[in-house]
């Protein structure tokens, strides 16, 4: 392994826009010819992160949004090599919770500083995941959301539009059982959301990020719910106001398994989807990468 080696990988898909090619530009500029860019399509991005630590390269970024980010890690937790970000998505919430700059020169920088952190990731079936991952209703909006995005492009209205219509739409609640460290609990509900990212939760003004702080998963149940309802839910998160007991319900936990009906679940994970076979077993990695990051993030 060869530590000052640097393989950027990137979602060949995502940098369609000039304003994503220009980043991912700028980056390499700073990062100089030690850097080396992979440009690869998304559904191969694990596969050419695990390239890349076989290659020998001592430190893996990925430039990407969050789905990137989280594929890219996935390959690169537990393997010894430093991991860096150069966030080019709409939230970046992995890359601002660890302080990285959302400008692509800055990040670079970041990683040229050469100093890495530990971070936990959390893990479901196998699969890394960085923010959170969520069932139920919210998958189907992200399916909602890629056609619209097909037909009419990466609108912000359109998005809102797709997800207003879902929220009206959706009529399967899931039946579960969760088993949340020695405990279990049955729940009926429209959406099960499970975090990582206690900077998230902050931004939304959420409870739970002391459960993530502690090293633990913060396990949210919405109510069972009509569609009106659940509209006025996300009414609330957008305004900040969320309140435990009336819009959810909090548990915390090392270790989560989810039983429920069917043989599989579309998962979310970091805004992604993935079918999965039940139960989903899901628990927190503690130092599970090496990230660089700012000495003074938070």
């Amino acid at each position: 392994m060869d530590p000052d080696r640097l393989c950027v990988i990137c979602n060949s898909g995502s940098g369609r826009t000039s304003r994503e090619s220009d980043a991912v530009e700028a980056a390499m500029r700073v990062l100089g010819p030690r850097a080396k860019l992979w440009r690869v399509a998304g559904r191969d991005l694990d596969d050419a992160g695990a390239e890349a630590v076989a290659r020998g390269f001592g430190g893996i970024v990925a430039a990407g949004g969050d789905g990137t980010v989280m594929a890219v890690a996935g390959a690169v937790a537990r393997s010894g090599r430093r991991f860096g970000v150069i966030p080019l998505g709409t939230f970046n919430y992995f890359a601002r919770g660890l302080g990285i700059p959302e400008d692509p020169e800055g990040a670079a920088r970041v990683v040229l500083a050469g100093h890495a952190r530990a971070v936990p990731v959390g893990e479901v079936n196998g699969r890394v995941f960085l923010n959170n991952i969520s069932l139920g209703v919210y998958p189907a909006i992200l399916r909602a959301r890629e056609d619209v995005y097909r037909r009419w492009g990466r609108r912000r209205l359109a998005a809102h539009w797709s997800t207003a219509k879902t929220m009206l739409r959706f009529q399967r609640p899931l039946h579960l059982t969760l088993g949340i460290d020695d405990a279990q609990v049955r729940v009926r509900t429209p959406l099960l959301f499970v975090a990582r990212s206690a900077y998230q939760l902050d931004t939304f003004a959420l409870a739970g990020s002391d459960c993530v702080a502690s090293g633990r998963l913060a396990v949210f149940v919405a109510p069972d719910a009509g569609p009106v309802a659940m509209l006025g839910k996300a009414w609330h998160l957008a305004r900040r106001a969320m309140q435990e007991g009336r819009d959810f319900d909090l548990h915390c936990g090392e270790a989560v398994t989810v039983w429920a009906r069917s043989r599989h679940l579309t998962v979310a994970c970091d805004g992604e989807k993935f079918r999965m076979k039940v139960p989903l077993r899901l628990r927190m990695l503690d130092d599970a990468l090496q990230v660089f990051a700012p000495e003074a993030a938070p």
